[in-house]
């Protein structure tokens, strides 16, 4: 196969890291970690400026008609900087909500707003018992004449505190985990009845608990069929997985290096630790692990757009069970291979471990993501 990339794709990811390179430093992302909301605005009307914001929507909503391909030098570059901003959130999660099941109007008034940084987005999916489940939804949305009235409560809403729009899942008809009955709505963060509390992460995003009471929302507000929202949700968080894995991959890459590059300057008993073969077999095997997820990360950049909905699942799963493994490995031992100074908050080391061990939870861990495939296995064999 050919992983050439092309001029474009080769000068988009120039740009992006570039960018980074320049401007995002540790020392500035600690800076940017202190803003209220925990991201730049500054670096946000920058990336509008690159024309990242609106890279994965088609050019006739306002993109640029990105791919997958296209998502994933985006985000390695930022799991090599550990970047703050809401473009998962906003982009890749609402955003691409929006481009599935918006409607014309919808698409010209919000993916024009992301592409322009004028406004950013959160995905609100996740209840406090819902784990990894997208269709165990509690939160209602009955029917009122011509709108819908949503009462429920939404947990750890990446980037939910500062977002100017959420995009809320709740039950329109059904059961707890039904599969049917679950609509989108768009929620302004303003709109009567909506309370949020924002907190940081481990990692240094922040997210959001969200209670809805009441909250009114018309029918030009609602996205696709009210009671089909499932398959979207389940392709965005296809397409989000995607997107983690290769920014995965950027933050294990980055960790790698820092810890060979500390290898080659610590010294114990008068000599660097970097000769001492034991360490060099450790960090040839950080090396063999990053080389493991990277493949799987271009894997699933490649496999996102699969039509078939049970094996895009499967395939995405299998990618990230390989980036979760890999994940914790070099993690690990980046920071047994610091020391006491892997471990400090004055040092990157154990930001990137906190960063990966986030992404390994996000959309499904390993022992999760094993699991579906497993279930794929099991439905193929029955076949």
């Amino acid at each position: 196969m050919d992983f050439d990339l092309s001029e474009e794709q080769q000068l988009l990811k120039d740009s992006v890291e570039g960018f980074l390179s320049d401007t995002y430093g540790f020392e500035e992302r600690k800076k940017i970690a202190a803003l209220p909301g925990g991201w730049s605005p500054e670096v946000w009307a920058k990336f509008a400026e690159l024309g990242i914001l609106g890279l994965p929507f088609a050019e006739e909503d306002g993109g640029f008609g990105g791919g997958a391909v296209e998502t994933m030098l985006v985000f390695e570059s930022f799991g090599k900087h550990l970047v703050l901003e809401p473009y998962l959130a906003t982009v890749v999660l609402a955003g691409g909500v929006l481009k599935r099941a918006g409607s014309a109007e919808q698409k010209a008034a919000h993916i024009a707003a992301i592409a322009e940084g004028t406004s950013t987005y959160a995905l609100a999916t996740t209840e406090r018992h819902s784990r990894y489940d997208l269709f165990d939804v509690t939160t209602t949305a009955k029917k009122d004449g011509g709108s819908f009235v949503l009462d429920g409560e939404k947990a750890v809403v990446v980037h939910g505190g500062t977002a100017d729009h959420l995009v809320v899942s709740a039950r329109t008809a059904g059961a707890r985990r039904d599969k049917g009955g679950i609509g989108l709505f768009l929620v302004a963060a303003d709109a009567a009845g909506l309370s949020r509390r924002s907190s940081p992460t481990q990692d240094g995003t922040h997210a959001a608990e969200v209670t809805l009471s009441g909250v009114r929302v018309d029918a030009a507000h609602v996205l696709g069929d009210p009671e089909g929202g499932l398959p979207i949700l389940e392709a965005v968080a296809d397409e989000a997985i995607a997107a983690l894995c290769a920014e995965a991959v950027g933050a294990m890459s980055e960790l790698t290096d820092v810890t060979v590059d500390y290898l080659k300057q610590r010294k114990q008993f008068g000599i660097n630790i970097g000769q001492f073969q034991a360490l060099q077999h450790r960090a040839a095997e950080m090396f063999v692990a990053l080389e493991q997820a990277r493949s799987m990360a271009m894997f699933a950049a490649m496999t996102a757009a699969t039509e078939d909905a049970r094996e895009r699942r499967a395939l995405a799963s299998a990618a990230k069970v390989q980036i979760g493994r890999s994940a914790k490995f070099i993690g690990q031992q980046g920071i047994q291979l610091h020391g006491g100074i892997g471990m400090t908050m004055e040092y990157k080391a154990g930001h990137y471990f906190k960063r990966l061990t986030m992404i390994d939870t996000l959309f499904g861990d390993a022992d999760h993501h094993i699991s579906e495939v497993a279930d794929y296995g099991r439905l193929v064999a029955a076949a």
